[in-house]
């Protein structure tokens, strides 16, 4: 009969644990996102997928996260182009919720594509009646304000532009008496863009300043000759320009060819990101936009060099991907989600109810609280383009 000596039947024993172990720490948790990856606005899917991806990084190297049931588990990004498009937004989700590894996701970029997704979840949570989707989502990038009513699995980590503009507004009228008189310009197609620049009107006038009319275009137009001509005649002493760096650049370059120099520019916060310099920042000269997001601290700045080895750069969207990332990992230890296929059910009840339940989150320019209505309350800026950088021109 063939005998094992002691000491090979240990080494068997001693390969055998080590290979357990081996496939202990294999365990992984997938996080999905999605946005636009495509289009005219493609850039915002590319760099939240960059930045998610770049947060998990860190995550990953420093141990990952602690599962329900003692184990660890890396990160895994996952993330799906919806085109900025509402039908394939909506199908997007049903996709990524049909998995089973799937407990929540991160997204849209688009506010036309949140507002739809959000109609097919549940919109009360536990309401038998109700058969909506029930999968929670963490939107990073949709800005449009009070998406995140519509239903109790949305939740959005975007800051207020309702407040950010009131601020700005306030500011402008207390450190720019020459100020008086405002037009506007408007990407009237866009539901962030359109949404926000009523916004941007009503606080303008709230403030003072005499709104003399506006200028409107479409996401996908390349000619602005008309509408800055529109503009020349008024003769504003600021011009607000409430669209996306493509069109934004387009007006502001159009705007330089017919020699039209208002005081001051006011831009959309989607436009204070590198998109803007790259594309136009001669042009951008001295253009003031409120952003919750500038390499101000610590935490941001060891962010934002993260995302430079990745080769994307970060803004106020991106920004709120990576730490949508962190919370994430931390609503996954302390709601002991298991990450399991018969626990998938149980798991997005628990993320939901995790992030249901937060009060506060860590930013990387502070502290984010989290509102009733499940909308965030960021901490923001106001910065400027100066010499073809973006530069810090207030801190409220």
């Amino acid at each position: 009969m063939f005998s094992t000596p002691r000491c090979a039947v240990a080494l068997l024993l001693g390969l055998f644990a080590s290979a357990g172990a081996s496939q202990a720490q294999e365990r992984t948790i997938k996080i999905h996102g999605f946005g636009a990856q495509s289009g005219v606005v493609r850039i915002f899917g590319l760099n939240a997928e960059a930045a998610m991806r770049a947060a998990a990084e860190e995550i990953n190297k420093a141990g990952g996260v602690t599962l329900g049931d003692g184990a660890r588990a890396r990160l895994v990004i996952e993330y799906l182009d919806d085109r900025c498009n509402a039908e394939e937004g909506i199908n997007v989700v049903r996709r990524i919720a049909s998995q089973s590894d799937s407990i929540v996701a991160v997204g849209p970029s688009c506010s036309n594509v949140a507002e739809p997704v959000f109609g097919i979840l549940q919109k009360k949570a536990g309401d038998t009646s109700d058969s909506g989707l029930q999968f929670p989502i963490y939107t990073d990038g949709a800005a449009k304000g009070g998406l995140a009513s519509i239903s109790e699995w949305a939740f959005r980590n975007v800051p207020s532009e309702a407040a950010m503009y009131r601020s700005l507004f306030e500011w402008i009228s207390t450190t720019r008496k020459d100020i008086k008189t405002v037009w506007g310009g408007v990407e009237k197609d866009f539901a962030h863009s359109s949404a926000t620049f009523n916004v941007m009107k009503d606080h303008a006038g709230k403030s003072g300043m005499q709104v003399l009319g506006q200028s409107e275009w479409l996401l996908a137009d390349i000619s602005f000759t008309t509408q800055v001509r529109e503009m020349r005649r008024a003769n504003a002493d600021a011009v607000i320009i409430s669209a996306h760096p493509f069109t934004t650049c387009g007006v502001l370059k159009e705007m330089q060819r017919q020699g039209v120099k208002p005081r001051l520019l006011i831009g959309l916060t989607s436009s204070s990101s590198m998109e803007t310099l790259n594309g136009c920042a001669q042009a951008a000269e001295g253009m003031v936009i409120p952003t919750s997001f500038a390499p101000v601290t610590a935490e941001a700045r060891v962010a934002a060099a993260a995302m430079q080895r990745a080769n994307a750069h970060m803004d106020l969207h991106n920004a709120a991907a990576w730490e949508n990332v962190y919370t994430l990992k931390d609503i996954i230890e302390r709601q002991k989600i298991m990450g399991r296929p018969e626990t998938l059910a149980a798991d997005r009840v628990r993320m939901r109810e995790g992030l249901a339940t937060i009060k506060q989150t860590r930013g990387l320019l502070g502290p984010v609280l989290r509102g009733p209505d499940r909308e965030a309350i960021k901490p923001f800026l106001f910065v400027q383009v100066q010499g073809g950088q973006w530069a810090v021109a207030h801190q409220p």
